[in-house]
């Protein structure tokens, strides 16, 4: 099975993907997010060059432009920040009993009949789903 170390996320402007890319110190991804409830999140992975996990600023706001406006303030931030493409290790993060995270979480046998298209990563809480053939490309 050959399976990445680090996972394929394609930059999809104007959709899911829209603000991941690049910084002078590695790469990143950043979104905005309702976790349902009135619960909103601005999140801030950052990851060094070869997509090991740096750190992550997860912070709740009380509404969607107020998580939007934080996440805005911290890409520009960022020195160096290009949106594009990126490759990144699996990590794991709890904050206010939430995971947020590429973690990997493969189909069972009878679900997949290829052993290598059992392997699947998704990412928490975004709901984005990676799988062979690692690509970039994602399901929600």
């Amino acid at each position: 099975m050959n399976v990445p170390e680090v996972i394929p996320i394609s930059h999809r402007p104007d959709y899911r993907t829209d603000t991941i890319g690049r910084w002078q110190g590695g790469q990143f991804l950043a979104s905005a997010l309702c976790l349902g409830a009135g619960r909103y999140y601005a999140v801030l992975h950052r990851f060094d060059a070869a997509g090991r996990h740096l750190d992550s600023r997860i912070h709740p706001a009380d509404e969607a432009p107020q998580a939007r406006l934080l996440l805005a303030e911290w890409l520009d931030a960022l020195p160096g920040r290009e949106y594009g493409d990126i490759a990144i290790a699996p990590f794991a993060v709890h904050v206010d009993g939430e995971l947020f995270g590429l973690v990997r979480e493969d189909y069972e046998p009878d679900e997949v009949d290829d052993e290598e298209e059992r392997v699947h990563f998704e990412l928490y809480p975004d709901g984005l789903g990676f799988d062979a053939p690692w690509c970039g490309c994602y399901d929600t």
